[in-house]
Protein backbone atom coordinates (compact mmCIF):
# COMPACT_ATOMS: atom_id res chain seq x y z
CA UNK A 1 0.00 0.00 0.00
CA UNK A 2 3.10 2.29 0.80
CA UNK A 3 4.22 2.16 -2.46
CA UNK A 4 0.80 2.88 -4.33
CA UNK A 5 0.85 6.11 -2.54
CA UNK A 6 4.23 6.65 -3.59
CA UNK A 7 4.22 6.33 -6.78
CA UNK A 8 -0.11 8.07 -6.67
CA UNK A 9 1.48 11.45 -7.40
CA UNK A 10 3.57 10.82 -10.71
CA UNK A 11 1.18 8.70 -12.31
CA UNK A 12 -1.03 11.64 -12.04
CA UNK A 13 1.87 14.21 -13.48
CA UNK A 14 2.49 11.12 -15.92
CA UNK A 15 0.15 12.92 -18.74
CA UNK A 16 0.88 16.47 -18.28
CA UNK A 17 4.70 15.54 -18.23
CA UNK A 18 4.16 13.85 -21.45
CA UNK A 19 3.01 16.88 -23.18
CA UNK A 20 5.39 19.22 -21.39
CA UNK A 21 7.73 16.78 -22.82
CA UNK A 22 6.41 16.55 -26.40
CA UNK A 23 5.75 20.48 -26.61
CA UNK A 24 7.78 21.83 -24.70
CA UNK A 25 11.40 19.94 -24.15
CA UNK A 26 11.29 18.29 -27.12
CA UNK A 27 10.94 21.29 -29.72
CA UNK A 28 14.00 23.54 -27.74
CA UNK A 29 16.04 20.32 -28.41
CA UNK A 30 14.99 20.78 -31.90
CA UNK A 31 15.45 23.71 -32.48
CA UNK A 32 18.92 23.91 -31.16
CA UNK A 33 19.73 20.79 -33.71
CA UNK A 34 17.96 22.70 -36.68
CA UNK A 35 20.04 25.90 -36.03
CA UNK A 36 23.35 24.17 -36.71
CA UNK A 37 21.80 23.16 -39.96
CA UNK A 38 21.20 24.54 -43.72
CA UNK A 39 17.68 23.53 -44.05
CA UNK A 40 14.78 25.01 -46.35
CA UNK A 41 12.00 22.77 -44.26
CA UNK A 42 10.87 21.51 -47.49
CA UNK A 43 13.63 18.82 -48.59
CA UNK A 44 13.09 15.41 -47.33
CA UNK A 45 14.43 11.85 -48.05
CA UNK A 46 14.26 8.18 -47.06
CA UNK A 47 15.82 7.19 -43.81
CA UNK A 48 18.05 4.63 -45.80
CA UNK A 49 19.60 7.50 -47.94
CA UNK A 50 16.97 6.88 -51.02
CA UNK A 51 15.35 9.95 -52.67
CA UNK A 52 11.46 9.92 -52.98
CA UNK A 53 11.41 9.99 -56.32
CA UNK A 54 12.96 6.84 -56.25
CA UNK A 55 10.35 5.07 -54.92
CA UNK A 56 7.86 2.94 -56.83
CA UNK A 57 4.16 3.83 -57.05
CA UNK A 58 3.19 1.92 -54.43
CA UNK A 59 5.54 2.01 -51.70
CA UNK A 60 6.64 4.24 -49.27
CA UNK A 61 9.43 4.87 -46.59
CA UNK A 62 10.28 6.60 -43.22
CA UNK A 63 11.01 10.27 -44.48
CA UNK A 64 13.87 12.58 -42.67
CA UNK A 65 15.01 15.82 -43.46
CA UNK A 66 17.63 16.19 -45.66
CA UNK A 67 19.84 19.13 -43.79
CA UNK A 68 23.52 19.47 -44.28
CA UNK A 69 25.65 20.13 -40.97
CA UNK A 70 27.32 24.23 -40.95
CA UNK A 71 28.21 24.02 -37.46
CA UNK A 72 27.78 27.72 -36.02
CA UNK A 73 27.31 29.49 -39.52
CA UNK A 74 23.92 30.22 -38.76
CA UNK A 75 24.96 31.97 -35.47
CA UNK A 76 28.11 33.84 -37.31
CA UNK A 77 25.63 35.63 -39.59
CA UNK A 78 23.40 36.64 -37.46
CA UNK A 79 26.18 38.21 -35.63
CA UNK A 80 28.60 38.82 -38.98
CA UNK A 81 27.72 42.50 -39.04
CA UNK A 82 26.33 43.48 -35.12
CA UNK A 83 30.12 45.00 -34.00
CA UNK A 84 30.60 47.26 -37.26
CA UNK A 85 26.49 48.69 -36.88
CA UNK A 86 26.71 49.17 -33.12
CA UNK A 87 29.86 51.13 -33.93
CA UNK A 88 27.89 53.60 -36.14
CA UNK A 89 25.36 53.96 -34.06
CA UNK A 90 27.55 54.83 -31.39
CA UNK A 91 29.08 57.55 -33.39
CA UNK A 92 25.88 58.89 -34.86
CA UNK A 93 24.50 59.54 -30.78
CA UNK A 94 28.13 61.05 -30.39
CA UNK A 95 27.56 63.14 -33.03
CA UNK A 96 24.09 64.03 -31.74
CA UNK A 97 25.37 65.01 -28.26
CA UNK A 98 28.54 66.85 -29.77
CA UNK A 99 26.35 68.70 -32.17
CA UNK A 100 27.51 67.50 -35.07
CA UNK A 101 25.23 67.35 -38.44
CA UNK A 102 24.87 63.49 -38.52
CA UNK A 103 22.22 61.30 -40.43
CA UNK A 104 21.24 57.80 -39.21
CA UNK A 105 24.02 55.14 -40.14
CA UNK A 106 22.80 52.14 -42.47
CA UNK A 107 22.85 49.09 -40.88
CA UNK A 108 21.89 45.50 -41.02
CA UNK A 109 18.56 44.20 -40.48
CA UNK A 110 19.87 41.50 -37.71
CA UNK A 111 21.01 45.18 -36.03
CA UNK A 112 18.35 46.62 -36.57
CA UNK A 113 16.14 43.72 -35.07
CA UNK A 114 18.22 43.65 -32.25
CA UNK A 115 18.05 47.40 -31.67
CA UNK A 116 14.12 46.92 -31.59
CA UNK A 117 14.41 44.23 -28.73
CA UNK A 118 16.73 46.48 -27.06
CA UNK A 119 14.11 49.45 -27.13
CA UNK A 120 11.56 47.04 -26.10
CA UNK A 121 13.08 45.38 -23.23
CA UNK A 122 14.14 49.04 -21.70
CA UNK A 123 10.51 51.29 -22.73
CA UNK A 124 8.26 47.84 -22.39
CA UNK A 125 8.67 48.18 -18.39
CA UNK A 126 7.42 51.30 -17.97
CA UNK A 127 3.86 49.61 -17.71
CA UNK A 128 4.44 48.28 -14.24
CA UNK A 129 4.30 52.02 -12.15
CA UNK A 130 1.45 53.27 -14.50
CA UNK A 131 -0.38 49.58 -13.05
CA UNK A 132 0.54 50.58 -10.04
CA UNK A 133 -0.55 54.14 -9.93
CA UNK A 134 -4.04 52.90 -11.43
CA UNK A 135 -3.89 50.15 -8.79
CA UNK A 136 -3.34 52.46 -5.93
CA UNK A 137 -6.30 54.94 -7.49
CA UNK A 138 -8.73 51.76 -8.07
CA UNK A 139 -7.83 50.16 -4.60
CA UNK A 140 -10.46 52.44 -2.55
CA UNK A 141 -14.19 52.45 -1.11
CA UNK A 142 -16.09 55.12 -3.11
CA UNK A 143 -19.05 53.12 -5.44
CA UNK A 144 -18.02 55.13 -8.18
CA UNK A 145 -14.46 54.04 -8.08
CA UNK A 146 -15.36 50.18 -7.93
CA UNK A 147 -17.57 50.87 -11.13
CA UNK A 148 -15.05 52.00 -13.46
CA UNK A 149 -12.60 49.23 -12.72
CA UNK A 150 -14.28 47.51 -15.78
CA UNK A 151 -13.25 49.98 -17.71
CA UNK A 152 -9.73 49.85 -16.63
CA UNK A 153 -10.40 45.92 -16.89
CA UNK A 154 -11.43 46.13 -20.46
CA UNK A 155 -8.15 45.80 -22.01
CA UNK A 156 -6.63 43.25 -20.67
CA UNK A 157 -9.79 40.95 -22.59
CA UNK A 158 -8.62 42.53 -26.03
CA UNK A 159 -6.99 40.34 -28.29
CA UNK A 160 -3.65 41.76 -29.22
CA UNK A 161 -4.66 41.89 -33.01
CA UNK A 162 -7.63 43.92 -32.31
CA UNK A 163 -4.95 46.42 -30.06
CA UNK A 164 -3.44 46.35 -33.26
CA UNK A 165 -5.96 46.96 -35.81
CA UNK A 166 -7.52 49.71 -33.08
CA UNK A 167 -4.19 51.68 -32.54
CA UNK A 168 -3.49 51.20 -36.20
CA UNK A 169 -6.46 53.45 -36.87
CA UNK A 170 -5.80 55.91 -33.99
CA UNK A 171 -1.78 56.52 -35.87
CA UNK A 172 -3.50 56.62 -38.94
CA UNK A 173 -2.16 60.28 -40.81
CA UNK A 174 -5.68 61.07 -41.67
CA UNK A 175 -6.93 59.80 -37.86
CA UNK A 176 -7.68 61.49 -35.08
CA UNK A 177 -4.00 62.70 -34.52
CA UNK A 178 -3.97 64.59 -37.97
CA UNK A 179 -3.81 67.80 -36.55
CA UNK A 180 -0.69 67.10 -33.83
CA UNK A 181 0.98 65.27 -37.29
CA UNK A 182 0.18 68.51 -39.02
CA UNK A 183 1.41 70.44 -36.50
CA UNK A 184 4.55 68.35 -35.68
CA UNK A 185 5.71 68.41 -39.28
CA UNK A 186 4.83 64.23 -39.53
CA UNK A 187 3.62 63.93 -43.03
CA UNK A 188 3.62 60.02 -42.38
CA UNK A 189 2.61 59.48 -39.18
CA UNK A 190 4.15 58.15 -36.45
CA UNK A 191 4.17 54.24 -37.64
CA UNK A 192 4.19 55.71 -41.04
CA UNK A 193 8.04 56.99 -39.99
CA UNK A 194 10.73 54.01 -39.91
CA UNK A 195 12.23 55.87 -37.14
CA UNK A 196 9.75 56.25 -34.67
CA UNK A 197 7.23 53.03 -36.10
CA UNK A 198 8.82 51.06 -32.61
CA UNK A 199 8.11 53.64 -30.47
CA UNK A 200 4.81 53.75 -31.35
CA UNK A 201 4.08 50.23 -31.79
CA UNK A 202 5.81 49.88 -27.82
CA UNK A 203 2.76 51.88 -26.95
CA UNK A 204 0.24 50.39 -28.18
CA UNK A 205 1.91 47.22 -26.40
CA UNK A 206 1.72 49.75 -23.07
CA UNK A 207 -2.45 49.45 -23.40
CA UNK A 208 -2.94 45.95 -22.63
CA UNK A 209 0.08 45.47 -20.14
CA UNK A 210 -0.84 49.20 -18.09
CA UNK A 211 -4.34 46.35 -17.60
CA UNK A 212 -2.37 43.39 -16.93
CA UNK A 213 0.16 44.86 -13.93
CA UNK A 214 -2.60 46.69 -12.48
CA UNK A 215 -4.96 43.76 -12.01
CA UNK A 216 -1.63 42.20 -10.45
CA UNK A 217 -1.02 44.86 -8.25
CA UNK A 218 -4.44 45.09 -6.96
CA UNK A 219 -4.19 41.58 -6.20
CA UNK A 220 -1.45 42.33 -4.26
CA UNK A 221 -2.76 45.34 -2.55
CA UNK A 222 -5.94 43.38 -1.27
CA UNK A 223 -3.58 41.13 0.86
CA UNK A 224 -2.05 43.78 2.54
CA UNK A 225 -3.89 44.08 6.55
CA UNK A 226 -5.46 46.93 6.78
CA UNK A 227 -4.12 47.40 10.52
CA UNK A 228 -0.85 47.53 9.26
CA UNK A 229 -1.44 50.73 7.25
CA UNK A 230 -3.63 52.11 10.23
CA UNK A 231 -0.12 51.39 12.53
CA UNK A 232 1.92 53.17 10.05
CA UNK A 233 -0.23 56.37 9.97
CA UNK A 234 -0.50 56.52 13.86
CA UNK A 235 3.59 56.72 13.40
CA UNK A 236 3.17 59.74 11.14
CA UNK A 237 3.88 57.90 7.83
CA UNK A 238 1.79 59.29 4.93
CA UNK A 239 1.98 59.69 1.14
CA UNK A 240 5.20 58.99 -0.55
CA UNK A 241 7.07 57.77 2.99
CA UNK A 242 3.75 54.91 3.52
CA UNK A 243 3.92 54.32 0.00
CA UNK A 244 7.72 53.09 0.08
CA UNK A 245 8.29 51.66 3.48
CA UNK A 246 4.94 50.15 3.91
CA UNK A 247 3.00 48.99 1.06
CA UNK A 248 5.96 48.72 -1.89
CA UNK A 249 8.10 46.47 0.40
CA UNK A 250 4.84 43.85 0.54
CA UNK A 251 4.00 44.46 -3.45
CA UNK A 252 7.53 43.07 -4.08
CA UNK A 253 5.64 39.24 -4.93
CA UNK A 254 3.33 41.17 -7.45
CA UNK A 255 6.05 43.55 -8.57
CA UNK A 256 8.01 40.15 -9.44
CA UNK A 257 5.47 38.67 -11.67
CA UNK A 258 4.83 41.86 -13.15
CA UNK A 259 7.97 42.29 -14.27
CA UNK A 260 9.32 38.80 -15.44
CA UNK A 261 5.90 38.86 -17.75
CA UNK A 262 6.76 42.34 -18.82
CA UNK A 263 9.94 41.56 -19.56
CA UNK A 264 9.23 38.29 -21.60
CA UNK A 265 6.36 40.06 -23.44
CA UNK A 266 9.20 42.63 -24.75
CA UNK A 267 10.65 40.00 -25.82
CA UNK A 268 7.82 37.71 -27.43
CA UNK A 269 6.77 40.77 -29.01
CA UNK A 270 5.58 39.44 -32.44
CA UNK A 271 1.54 40.35 -32.65
CA UNK A 272 1.32 43.98 -32.54
CA UNK A 273 4.54 44.16 -34.92
CA UNK A 274 3.18 41.78 -37.25
CA UNK A 275 -0.45 43.49 -37.52
CA UNK A 276 0.54 47.00 -37.51
CA UNK A 277 3.71 47.47 -39.51
CA UNK A 278 4.77 43.71 -40.66
CA UNK A 279 8.19 44.78 -40.00
CA UNK A 280 8.07 48.27 -41.58
CA UNK A 281 8.21 50.68 -42.49
CA UNK A 282 11.03 49.95 -44.76
CA UNK A 283 13.60 46.66 -44.14
CA UNK A 284 13.20 45.52 -40.89
CA UNK A 285 12.71 49.15 -39.31
CA UNK A 286 10.20 47.67 -36.67
CA UNK A 287 11.36 44.11 -36.77
CA UNK A 288 11.79 41.84 -33.36
CA UNK A 289 13.49 38.48 -33.01
CA UNK A 290 10.60 36.95 -32.87
CA UNK A 291 9.04 38.32 -36.17
CA UNK A 292 12.28 38.27 -37.82
CA UNK A 293 12.55 33.89 -37.03
CA UNK A 294 8.53 34.24 -38.69
CA UNK A 295 9.57 35.78 -41.38
CA UNK A 296 12.91 33.64 -42.52
CA UNK A 297 11.50 30.52 -41.48
CA UNK A 298 8.09 30.97 -42.93
CA UNK A 299 8.61 32.82 -46.33
CA UNK A 300 12.38 32.89 -46.83
CA UNK A 301 12.14 29.32 -45.76
CA UNK A 302 15.51 29.30 -44.41
CA UNK A 303 14.73 26.76 -41.19
CA UNK A 304 18.63 26.37 -40.25
CA UNK A 305 18.73 29.93 -39.77
CA UNK A 306 15.02 30.76 -38.30
CA UNK A 307 16.12 27.95 -35.43
CA UNK A 308 19.64 30.40 -34.59
CA UNK A 309 17.73 32.91 -33.97
CA UNK A 310 14.89 31.20 -32.25
CA UNK A 311 17.78 30.04 -29.91
CA UNK A 312 18.96 33.44 -28.95
CA UNK A 313 15.79 34.39 -28.06
CA UNK A 314 15.35 31.80 -26.25
CA UNK A 315 18.97 32.45 -24.48
CA UNK A 316 17.93 36.10 -23.56
CA UNK A 317 15.04 34.81 -22.29
CA UNK A 318 16.54 32.25 -20.10
CA UNK A 319 19.31 35.23 -18.92
CA UNK A 320 16.44 37.52 -17.75
CA UNK A 321 14.40 34.76 -16.00
CA UNK A 322 17.65 33.53 -13.92
CA UNK A 323 18.11 36.57 -13.02
CA UNK A 324 15.04 37.46 -11.55
CA UNK A 325 14.90 34.18 -10.02
CA UNK A 326 18.05 34.45 -8.39
CA UNK A 327 17.25 38.14 -7.04
CA UNK A 328 13.83 36.43 -5.66
CA UNK A 329 15.68 33.52 -3.64
CA UNK A 330 18.03 36.51 -2.31
CA UNK A 331 15.55 38.40 -1.46
CA UNK A 332 13.71 35.66 0.73
CA UNK A 333 16.98 34.61 2.34
CA UNK A 334 17.42 38.23 3.90
CA UNK A 335 13.73 38.11 4.81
Amino acid sequence: MGNVNRFAPWLFLFPALVYFFLLVIYPIFGSFWISFHDWNGTTFQCSDGRSLLELEEDESCRRVPVMTWVGLDNYERFFEKTPRDFERVKNYWIGIFTGEPVRWPRISVESKVLLNNIKWLVLFPAAIPIGLAFALFLNQSPAWVRITKSMFFFPFVLSPAVIAFVFQYFYDPAGPLKEIYSALGWSSGLIGDQHKATYGIIAAGWYPQIAYCMIIYLAGLTAIEPEQIEAARLDGAKGWKLLRRVILPQLWPATFIALVVTMIGALRSFDLVQVMTGGGPGRGSTDVLARYMYHKTIFDQDYGYGAAIAVILFAIMLVFIAVFIQQMIRRDEEA
